[in-house]
């Protein structure tokens, strides 16, 4: 992680104050003095404060049912933060792994672990993503199996020269579907039906990896140490 991340979870520095005492040579790195904020760090590597090893705090990882009109952000905006629903302490540390529109509701991934919480956004890795989603219009028997078939070739999205990645679309009914990506790209599935001719009306994010979301909205749980390492496995279906 970054020099100043370490600083910030193994000291009670903000991330200013971590950057200001960087700067001005207070914290060494393996017995060099390192003055660059972003200059990477390892946790096995021996960094020093005044001379004091430092010690990260445990990371943590979070589930978070996401209610409607709240902001994947750090403060508030429009709409309030989803950090007034988590009561712990520093809560700013915390980042979401794959944030949701105002609009969006269900399964939020927080933690202060980057290197988490890449496996799970980075589209290499493949850690699929469930939504299920409600339609303006209907979906038919007679174009359903051409709907599915599209969205597993990949479709072409407004403005953008790759196809979206092979997804998985399932018919729940008439107006709901389950639909299964292991991208993110911008409005990605609002923007997936727009170029089938449709529209989304409801959107929820029940699922990320094996990871079913199983709190209440408005509500969050510490994951177990096998629901985190599960994530861990960049080579596994999570």
């Amino acid at each position: 992680m970054r020099l100043d991340k370490f600083l910030c979870k193994s000291t009670e520095y903000s991330r200013k104050q971590a950057i200001e005492q960087i700067e001005q040579g207070f914290v060494t790195v393996n017995g060099e003095a390192i003055i660059t904020p972003e200059t990477q760090v390892h946790e096995n590597n021996t960094i020093l404060h005044n001379g004091q090893r430092l010690v990260a705090r445990p990371s943590r990882y979070i589930m978070l049912n996401k209610s409607m009109h709240t902001l994947c952000s750090n403060v508030d905006g429009d709409y309030p933060s989803v950090m007034n629903c988590i009561d712990v302490e520093r809560s700013w540390d915390l980042h979401i792994a794959g944030r949701l529109d105002a609009d969006t509701t269900g399964l939020l991934l927080l933690t202060d672990d980057g290197r988490w919480s890449f496996n799970i956004i980075n589209p290499k890795y493949h850690c699929e993503k469930v939504y299920r989603v409600r339609l303006r219009d209907p979906i038919t028997e007679d174009n359903a199996d051409e709907l599915v078939a599209r969205f597993a070739k990949g479709l072409q999205l407004q403005g953008e020269e790759k196809l979206t990645l092979p997804a998985s679309l399932k018919v729940v009914s008439p107006k709901v579907v389950l639909l299964t990506i292991s991208e993110g790209r911008y409005h990605q599935v609002k923007r997936m039906f727009f170029t089938v001719g449709n529209r989304v009306v409801g959107l929820h994010r029940e699922q990320i990896g094996g990871l079913q979301l199983d709190v209440e909205p408005g509500l969050w749980r510490y994951l177990t140490e096998d629901e985190v390492s599960g994530f861990n496995n960049k080579n596994s279906e999570h």
